[in-house]
């Protein structure tokens, strides 16, 4: 699905449909023998929804002819649900560690269909605003609602494309700019084209105070490059010719397609010329630190991208 300035989704189509596949591997990590972390949400919206491109990280044996032409393939399939878990780990450390030394505002960018709001164990008095488009919160809150969760938190939705001008939404939804606050943008970077990062980071610097944190998912040093990108569209063409002689009802996802692969400010600079105290972390480092270190000998068996943190000084 080609994407064009404004464009909208169902939760089953377009950028939906990947907040679907990180559920899938969310439900294949939660129901492993030793899970990294737990979301017994995410099966309930793959159930509610049924097959499709997203279960393709689910733990579904290969079909045999697939694995001997790529034998690389299942354990890359497994090092990307490595990765989502550590990425999924990383986010809640950095949301309960915020809110435990006494943020009490909440803000999740594009927030899909991780359902921290009712997962986590938020201290009392917390608000977690959860911002994305409105037909990805309606089908969240809806199916979640339909099985009897409640949040965990004071949770506030704010239906809005992050293109358009979600601080006034946000606002309105009643945050407080003069208080401190923590954000977080995990799996955004790649659908937003470069200008539009730029801003969201300018407007989030704008909604913050002294104190504030933020969470971010950056893209890897070489996610422009065009030989690295025409290695990995190389690659899943593969897959999809062999995947669709093999079983022609399972799909491929090729969420790269959905990207706007264009230079852009790396993420840890700008907060720092911008005044906020940085840690990086690599992908690799991230997931080492959880027990999850992806293969070596498998070239870019998970994306190489940064962990950012970061708190703004005074």
């Amino acid at each position: 699905m080609t994407r064009t300035d404004n464009d909208t989704w169902e939760i089953t189509e377009s950028v939906g449909a990947t907040a679907l596949g990180v559920a899938a591997a969310r439900a294949a990590e939660t129901e492993s023998a030793n899970p990294l972390i737990r979301d017994p949400f995410a099966r309930v919206f793959l159930d509610t929804v049924g097959d499709g491109v997203w279960s393709w990280y689910e733990a579904r044996e290969l079909p045999a002819e697939v694995v001997a032409a790529e034998p690389d393939l299942p354990r890359r399939m497994r090092a990307m649900v490595d990765y989502f878990a550590s990425r999924t780990a990383f986010f809640d450390s950095f949301f309960l560690d915020a809110t435990n030394a006494g943020i009490r505002q909440a803000v999740i960018l594009a927030a899909g269909l991780d359902a921290r709001a009712w997962r986590l164990p938020w201290p009392d008095g917390v608000t977690v605003y959860e911002l994305d488009q409105p037909r990805v919160l309606e089908f969240k809150s809806s199916t979640l609602r339909a099985h009897g969760a409640e949040p965990a938190c004071t949770r506030v939705a704010v239906p809005v494309d992050l293109r358009q001008d979600w601080p006034t939404a946000l606002r309105q939804a009643g945050f407080d700019a003069s208080a401190p606050s923590a954000w977080s943008a995990e799996g955004l970077m790649p659908y937003l084209p470069a200008a539009a990062q730029e801003l969201l980071f300018t407007r989030v610097h704008a909604l913050t105070v002294t104190g504030s944190r933020v969470a971010v998912e950056a893209l890897a040093p070489d996610f422009a490059d065009p030989e690295a990108r025409a290695r990995r569209r190389q690659r899943m063409e593969r897959i999809q010719a062999l995947m669709a002689n093999a079983d022609p009802h399972r799909q491929v996802p090729r969420s790269d397609e959905l990207w706007y692969f264009e230079e852009r400010d790396d993420v840890g600079d700008w907060l720092r010329r911008h005044g906020w105290q940085v840690t990086v972390t690599p992908s690799a480092e991230l997931m080492a630190g959880y027990g999850r270190r992806p293969p070596t000998e498998i070239e870019d068996a998970a994306p190489r991208n940064l962990f950012v943190s970061a708190q703004r000084a005074g």
